[in-house]
């Protein structure tokens, strides 16, 4: 059995929450449980390794995607130390805190870098999430200049060599005994300067538009499933590799169906002669209408079974079931008509009532001596 705690719960984030979120609730755990700050303290320790597995699972959007499904049980191995990516980012954490973290060999402030991830959610209608669709979406992202190539310079121009760091993007100072490197403040770790910035983007490379994407919705999706479409995110800086966008489904409530699993629920009220006598009634389904008959004497509350008339099952072959609760409607008001025939039916019915009610009756006495 794993005993390791939930991530989201360890970095005190909800399950939906944003990179960025997820991202300042690590930090600020790091900063807090550093042992650098905790001698001697283990379990500040321990809490500090804790933040830091969590964070390398839920800031890998395969890694998370495969947690939110399976749970620690999904991920082949376990944490051991730090991941690199998750190293870098402390490095950002210490630079914010104390000042110097190029040292922990943080990004180049100004290189490339990776664009950031979108979220769009999309509502759709619970048939639509049964069987899947194909839509069109407006995304207002940062995207790579077109004028200029994501360079920052016009086409025929190019940036010149920082004087300050020469080219490296960086400046080393000599602290005592420690060589200490930080980003280069003139050119912001980039290591050129722009000279003649681009008339489009004004030298940032990127511009902000809107892109519209056609997106297929697989068939069985459920309410907060995320869709994740590589690349589709916003631009990466400096020529960088662009961020992914990821769709989180919201399915609207269906006014007469219930979904439990790839099965969906309903429930069909019937008159009571057509409990009694038996009758072919019909369903509403996820694709038109449906017979199905009422044997005689059928009680309210009796289900039926209708296969294969599901949700279509995500990835996988087959469909779900459909479960019909009949629900036996008693008149509240009769006509003259009505009224006899009830009461040439009670009159008929009379013998069988009462041994009905003696059956009743002996079964009691029987219970309590």
């Amino acid at each position: 059995m794993n005993d390791k705690r939930d991530c989201y719960e360890v970095l005190g984030v909800s399950r939906d929450a944003s990179d960025q979120e997820i991202k300042s609730a690590y930090r600020r755990l790091a900063l807090k449980y550093h042992p650098d700050k905790n001698p001697n303290d283990k379990g500040a320790e321990e809490k500090f390794k804790e933040a830091a597995e969590a964070y390398s699972i839920l800031c890998d959007p395969d890694k998370r995607a495969r947690y939110d499904r399976y749970g620690h049980s999904g991920l082949q191995g376990g944490f051991s130390g730090f991941d690199p990516t998750t190293f870098g980012d402390f490095g950002d954490i210490l630079g914010e805190f104390f000042g110097f973290g190029d040292i922990f060999g943080g990004r180049r402030r100004g290189g490339p870098e990776r664009g950031a991830d979108l979220r769009y959610d999309l509502k759709i209608s619970f048939r639509e999430a049964a069987f899947g669709l194909k839509t069109r979406i407006k995304i207002p992202r940062q995207d790579t200049c077109g004028e200029c190539d994501g360079r920052g310079t016009p086409k025929g121009k190019t940036p010149v060599k920082c004087p300050t760091c020469h080219g490296t993007g960086q400046v080393r100072y000599q602290q005592g005994f420690f060589s200490i490197s930080r980003t280069c403040n003139q050119c912001n770790g980039a290591g050129q300067i722009v000279t003649e910035p681009c008339p489009e983007c004004q030298g940032r490379g990127r511009v902000r538009r809107e892109k519209v994407l056609e997106v297929r919705i697989p068939a069985g999706v459920d309410n907060g499933a995320r869709l994740r479409i590589q690349g589709e995110g916003e631009a990466g800086v400096h020529n960088g590799p662009p961020g992914d966008l990821y769709v989180v489904i919201y399915v609207e409530e269906h006014p007469f169906f219930q979904r439990q699993g790839n099965n969906i629920y309903c429930q069909v009220p019937i008159g009571v002669t057509q409990a009694v006598l038996g009758a072919d009634i019909t369903v509403p389904t996820l694709e038109g209408e449906e017979k199905v008959r009422i044997p005689e004497g059928t009680q309210s509350g009796s289900v039926f079974r209708l296969r294969n008339k599901g949700v279509v099952s995500l990835g996988e072959r087959g469909r779900g079931d459909q479960f019909v609760t009949v629900s036996v409607v008693i008149p509240t008001k009769l006509t003259r008509e009505q009224r006899q025939l009830f009461e040439s039916l009670a009159k008929a019915s009379k013998d069988d009532e009462l041994v009905q009610e003696r059956n009743i009756f002996d079964k009691v006495k029987d219970i309590f001596g």
